[in-house]
């Protein structure tokens, strides 16, 4: 698979930055893009395995399946509107994870913007590689291939998103 660095952050009318970290599935349906960000068998594949009961304003247990180590985290549903929007919140050692995942329907495929809110602007070239990384094991899950190698993606990536805060300042 071919790495490569596609987000981009913009600066909010507030002054927050946001994250945007797009894929395309060509030929899928909404809905099934959506289960591949919601069911717990499907986001294990290609995130990590979520336990709990979910719904707006629930908190979740997560547990990423690609950290060394990882213990499972409290995350908060702050929205769900099946099958097109899931909101979830974290905070922890690292920082704020407030992450808005947006599924659209396209002409002939289906669109999923991970939108990170409120990036801190000294975690971005940190945050950016991650989630393309976590995006394109989504993609290899949903496609049955290889999945990606973490090592192509950091430190490789952290330039282009530290040079993105330049063009959000702008």
């Amino acid at each position: 698979m071919t790495t490569e660095a596609t987000g981009k952050i913009a600066k909010q009318q507030d002054g927050a930055l946001d994250l945007t970290v797009t894929r395309v599935f060509r030929g899928a349906i909404v809905e099934d893009v959506w289960a591949s960000i919601t069911e717990s068998e499907r986001t294990e594949r290609w995130y990590g395995a979520w336990r709990g009961e979910p719904g707006v304003g629930n908190t979740i247990e997560v547990r990423m399946a690609f950290e060394e180590n990882a213990d499972w985290s409290p995350m908060r549903i702050d929205a769900c509107d099946p099958p097109h929007r899931l909101r979830l919140y974290s905070s922890d050692d690292y920082g704020v994870w407030d992450i808005e995942l947006v599924v659209r329907d396209l002409a002939d495929a289906v669109a999923l913007d991970l939108i990170h809110h409120g990036v801190a602007p000294e975690m971005a070239g940190d945050i950016g590689p991650g989630w393309e990384f976590y995006l394109d094991n989504l993609v290899a899950a949903r496609n049955g291939t290889t999945m990606p190698v973490w090592d192509d993606y950091y430190p490789a990536m952290c330039a282009w998103f530290k040079d993105q805060l330049d063009t959000a300042a702008e």
